[in-house]
């Protein structure tokens, strides 16, 4: 199917996007590319590939059929250019800031990240000689005061975790144009079906496809998707990787040869071939078969949510809810323009008892289970200060919005009256 056809629906594009069959036998199922390895034609044929003058597969570290199929599905669903599956949401990241930054260079974050992205960047990248400056992008003239020469992304989630907000994507997209720098989102928490951030400006998404485009916890993996819409060729000394002579491949300037997917060509074939965070055939398979059900479960996963957002709105042990399909939540506006098919699962709450409350809350639930992942299509529950961000400083976690008594709550699919039952069971023990 020719996914740059862009008058297919989401769950069209879903269920037919990356494979139509196989044209030998007429299989109509994604097999399983069980291999390392693939045989050439001839000599010209192996040296054509190796030297980029010809697309196809060399070694299962550089691609896969089966991992292609996922991330032309994938691709389809965000609109990008290119997409690069990784073997986590971790390996998206370090390959992309591989692909962009050289030691002295610089990144402008969101402090409303998740905790290991953030220690990713403090711990490892910092050693490296790339340094990151962590602003509030609620306010974007946080951003903007930021950017300096050296900086050569800003990286911000569409919905922060666990605190989400909700990030202004059109507005860091213009601020980032102005100063030419790259907006990266990581899209986890709404997915294609909720939010496609280069529709508003953006030039680059990340996912840990361990979640809801998996659904089912049973795999971890990540990706990174190209739009196409950043002039890499127009910042040579920004970013030599894409724009000057790759020595590696005999000179070869990869925004002169792959044009708009220059990106998306230098994480696959030269970043993955060097740090080898690749995804095996059989979770790219799992992922496949999860991205014809993801409109369906997002679907359901935003109307649990906000059913689930509303009781625990207005239950007395609670102190407050975070969920931006709530009135009540500071960027609720914002969430209607970014997040028009709902607001996706994910929710953090506190109760009046604070750290100890939750505690007794988590230990008294029956049917949501205890859990550091989200997105599943059961619901799950945990601590952040705890656990998800307790590498982080108890200043960190302030400047987050992480409050030690904050609960994180994953909504799944399961009927919604069941979730709630065991949410007031669970509050009423915890009250006593």
């Amino acid at each position: 199917m020719d996914t740059n056809k862009k008058n297919y629906g989401i769950m069209t594009k879903a269920l037919h996007c990356g494979w139509s069959g196989d044209p030998e036998t007429g299989a109509f199922g994604l097999p399983i590319y069980a291999t390392s390895a693939y045989k050439f034609r001839d000599t010209a044929h192996a040296s054509d590939l190796f030297s980029l003058n010809e697309s196809g597969h060399i070694y299962s570290r550089l691609s896969n059929p089966t991992v292609a199929a996922f991330e032309e599905g994938l691709n389809a669903l965000e609109g990008g250019v290119g997409c690069l599956a990784t073997a986590s949401g971790h390996a998206a990241f370090v390959h992309l800031i591989a692909a962009l930054c050289s030691s002295g260079d610089h990144l402008v974050v969101s402090d409303k990240l998740y905790g290991g992205t953030t220690t990713l960047l403090k711990d490892i990248f910092a050693r490296f000689g790339v340094t990151t400056t962590f602003v509030d992008i609620d306010h974007p003239c946080q951003v903007d005061q930021a950017i300096r020469e050296e900086t050569r992304g800003v990286i911000v989630e569409i919905i922060g975790n666990p605190t989400m907000n909700v990030a202004p994507l059109e507005t860091l997209a213009r601020l980032c144009a102005r100063k030419q720098v790259p907006l990266i989102v990581d899209n986890t928490f709404a997915t294609p079906v909720l939010c496609r951030p280069f529709e508003f400006g953006a030039h680059v998404v990340v996912h840990s496809t361990t979640k809801y485009i998996s659904g089912n916890g049973n795999l971890i993996g990540g990706a990174v998707i190209d739009g196409g819409t950043f002039d890499w060729a127009a910042c040579p000394e920004k970013y030599p990787g894409l724009a000057k002579p790759d020595a590696s491949y005999h000179g070869l300037v990869f925004t002169e040869k792959f044009g708009k997917a220059a990106l998306y060509a230098k994480l696959h074939t030269s970043i993955l071939r060097d740090l080898g965070g690749c995804p095996s055939a059989f979770d790219a398979y799992l992922l496949h078969l999860s991205l014809a059900t993801l409109p369906l479960r997002m679907q359901r996963h935003s109307e649990n949510a906000a059913t689930v957002a509303a009781f625990l709105e207005q239950h007395p042990a609670v102190d407050e809810v975070n969920y931006p399909g709530l009135e009540s939540h500071p960027q609720h506006d914002m969430a209607k323009i970014y997040l028009k098919e709902g607001c996706g699962g994910m929710m953090a709450f506190s109760l009046k008892g604070g750290l100890e409350a939750g505690r007794s809350l988590i230990e008294k639930l029956q049917l949501i289970s205890h859990m550091a992942n989200v997105g599943d299509s059961r619901t799950l529950i945990v601590h952040p200060a705890s656990t998800t961000h307790s590498q982080l400083t108890q200043e960190e976690r302030r400047a987050a919005g992480i409050g030690e008594g904050l609960i994180r709550l994953s909504v799944g699919i399961e009927n919604v009256e069941d979730i709630i039952s065991d949410l007031h069971q669970a509050l009423e023990a915890a009250n006593k």
